[in-house]
């Protein structure tokens, strides 16, 4: 695997993991300590409703997706024999749940009880993980 191509993948990959660590795995333990934090919406925004969906989110996040992409990464930095699947599986969801999240959000808009004020930052900010996931995973595959 080129330098180039290591680094694309590692140095975003270790960020988002801290990031998903810190902010999402702590809401699906304590949801209104995210909302504390700033990292997740209150109830009052975003109806209860919309508070289980980002629960659920941050449940599977803590239980699989982050932890697959700590090993994956971590493979990918050895240079492990389990690396490409991992990794790829771990690229893959990157690049799936920014879409559903934005789904969503774009589908909840206007609904009662759902006033989403930071839904700016949304469109900002994922579809740039989406995109790097998307990468990452064409050139895990270029390297394989």
């Amino acid at each position: 695997m080129t330098g180039l191509t290591f680094w694309f993948i590692q140095l975003p990959g270790w960020l988002l993991f801290f990031y998903l660590a810190i902010a999402q795995c702590t809401a699906a333990i304590n949801y209104q300590l995210g909302v504390r934090m700033g990292t997740q919406e209150p109830a009052e925004q975003i109806t209860e409703v919309g508070v289980a969906i980002f629960r659920g989110l941050a449940f599977a996040d803590l239980v699989f997706y982050t932890p697959l992409l700590g090993l994956g990464l971590i493979g990918h930095m050895l240079g492990s024999g389990w690396t490409f699947p991992a990794i790829g599986a771990a690229l893959g969801i990157t690049a799936y749940w920014p879409i559903v999240s934005l789904a969503t959000v774009k589908a909840a808009r206007g609904k009662p009880g759902w006033n989403l004020p930071k839904e700016r930052q949304y469109w900002i900010v994922l579809p740039i993980i989406a995109l790097w996931g998307f990468l990452g995973l064409v050139l895990l595959g270029l390297s394989a």
